[in-house]
């Protein structure tokens, strides 16, 4: 007989839904991927490097030259320096990094502060490790972070505070304002920071996206997990990278070696040479993504949802509090089937399960295909 170290964890809704949308021939704005293709220029690269032969293990940390790559990509964004010899390290998606900075660093009986609705990883993470997660919830409908519950929720046992800008699901993006304050609650305490930055380039109406990278004390203490999947379209990839100071990635890598080892060596050379050669790739990516989030919430004018237009990442929430009463898990499943477009219910991102009558829809999609969701939504 196993006895499961998750007990209460089934099926993640994004495999049902996509399941369900596939099923039924539904438009899926479910999970979070976009449906056209990566850049030309990334897949050639790869398929180069394919053809030259880097087809065996790179290095445990990441190739060189694409942590060289992060490296310059940090210092001109951020403004901050970073050795790529002990500060980086490439991963197998933004989702093995941040269990890697959890099992690395928090022990049993350990407290991790996250903030719902949360991605989903976070919680399991936690308790794999034998932490305990102490979820502080966002208030619907301007999920901002209730910064004196944090503070009140901070106890000699806090280990970590895990923070999300953009912000998935709720498309929210964390001010300046924001960072200082989080600065100014761990300062003088052994608190550190696993900032979830995946979306950091999608980023909407001239704002600009607070990296932890970019405050100083916060850096000092804090993992920080980017995602190539979400900038390049190649969700599939899986890759991604963390950055931290080199005390806290020498523990990182430990887990890390163990875990995964090394990621794909092709496509990390691909990666690292797209980044050099090609910048505009991430660097017109918000304006990419706002066209589409506003193309969306155009064709959804004189609909019953209420929306309020994502700040960042690729995904909108629709309220269907003027719509119906029914519980969004059972109306994002209804709808599915009866309406053809697929959604995420923003309940399943809270434990336990909060009704706020909201659903997710993933923008990240050919301009045809958001045309034909928004026209089924507005006849409900």
């Amino acid at each position: 007989m196993i006895t499961s170290k998750l007990p209460a964890t089934g099926t993640t809704i994004f495999t049902v839904m996509s399941a369900l949308a596939k099923e039924h021939g539904a438009i899926n704005l479910s999970q979070g991927f976009p449906d056209f293709p990566c850049p030309p220029a990334l897949q050639a690269a790869l398929e180069r490097y394919i053809e030259e032969g880097f087809n065996q293990y790179a290095h445990m940390a990441g190739a060189i030259s694409l942590r060289q790559a992060i490296a310059n990509k940090v210092a001109l964004t951020y403004g901050a320096t970073i050795n790529p010899e002990t500060d980086v390290t490439v991963t197998a998606g933004g989702t093995q990094a941040i269990f890697t900075a959890i099992a690395a660093t928090v022990h049993t009986g350990d407290e991790v502060i996250y903030f719902t609705p949360a991605y989903d990883s976070y919680a399991p993470a936690i308790l794999l490790q034998g932490g305990k997660p102490i979820a502080i919830e966002l208030q619907h409908p301007s999920y901002q972070i209730p910064w004196q519950q944090v503070k009140d929720a901070t106890t000699p046992r806090t280990r970590m505070i895990i923070i999300n800008t953009p912000h998935n699901p709720s498309g929210t993006v964390m001010t300046a304002a924001d960072m200082r304050t989080l600065q100014d609650l761990v300062r003088d305490t052994n608190i550190l920071i696993l900032s979830d930055e995946v979306y950091e380039h999608i980023v909407f109406d001239g704002a600009r996206h607070e990296s932890a990278l970019r405050f100083p004390e916060l850096a000092a203490r804090s993992f920080v997990v980017y995602s190539f999947g979400k900038t390049y379209h190649v969700t599939g990839w899986k890759m991604g990278y963390c950055i931290a100071p080199e005390a806290l990635m020498r523990e990182f890598r430990k887990v890390h070696q163990y875990l995964v080892f090394s990621v794909n060596h092709p496509a990390q050379l691909a990666f690292g040479e797209i980044m050099e050669t090609q910048p505009k790739l991430w660097q017109e990516l918000p304006q990419f993504y706002q066209r589409k989030r506003d193309l969306f919430i155009k064709h959804l004018q004189g609909s019953r949802f209420t929306i309020r237009p994502s700040q960042g990442t690729y995904f909108q929430l629709l309220g269907y509090e003027n719509i119906t009463d029914e519980p969004d898990t059972a109306l994002a499943e209804r709808w599915t089937k009866e309406i053809g477009v697929a959604s995420i219910p923003v309940s399943v991102f809270y434990d336990p399960a909060v009704q706020s009558k909201v659903l997710r829809f993933c923008f990240a999609k050919s301009d045809d295909v958001l045309e034909a969701a928004a026209e089924k939504l507005c006849k409900i």
